[in-house]
């Protein structure tokens, strides 16, 4: 029988800024016509999270939803809920153009949690993170050094990290390096 594990096992970094892999968690890429309201319907019935707008993630916990583009929302469940969550698309979207696909094995997700979170990210990504233009809620697809990556502020010191699978490890190493070389200074304390 198959024993799903996560790419990191969990590994932890604890510092000024706490980097974290989070586990198994569910995702599921859906493209269509945002503005269908049975898609947000059964996105947000889904997930228990408001349909996010362009450049936003809600999330609640492993449930949520990110803008990934004008026709692509990321919809994150429980790592046991997605062939379930997977049916509940379909049926709710037949005869709509659509395509939904579990990508949950193929992700990692990392949390950078702390008082200089912003300036880890910053260090990394070319992403304006001054909390006036990047806040709680904001979501953006990036890249974290030379990785493609996309992440979203939490909370005011918390970020969410998604990567590929195969480059959780290298993700790892990078926000360790760039957590371990202090804060930059450039962003008020929040």
């Amino acid at each position: 029988m198959f024993n799903a594990v996560s790419a990191l096992d969990h590994r932890t970094f604890a510092g000024d800024v706490t980097i974290r892999e989070d586990g198994l968690r569910g995702m599921i890429s859906l493209r269509g016509d945002m503005s269908l309201a049975k898609l947000k319907s059964v996105c947000t019935s889904l997930t228990g999270v408001a349909f996010p707008a362009q450049g936003q993630a809600n999330s609640d916990g492993a449930q949520g939803l990110a803008w990934m583009s004008p026709d692509e929302v990321l919809v994150m469940v429980a790592h046991d809920a997605v062939d379930d969550a997977l049916a509940k698309i379909a049926k709710a979207l037949k005869g709509q153009h659509h395509l939904a696909v579990n990508v949950s094995d193929a992700r990692a997700v990392l949390i950078v949690e702390g008082p200089y979170v912003r300036d880890v990210i910053a260090k990394l990504a070319p992403v304006d993170l001054h909390p006036d233009a990047f806040g709680p809620g904001s979501f953006r697809r990036s890249r974290l050094g030379q990785v493609a990556a996309a992440f979203w502020m939490r909370d005011d010191q918390s970020v969410a990290v998604i990567c590929f699978r195969s480059v959780a490890d290298y993700a790892f190493d990078l926000l360790k390096a760039a957590a371990q070389g202090g804060p930059v200074g450039h962003f008020p304390d929040s």
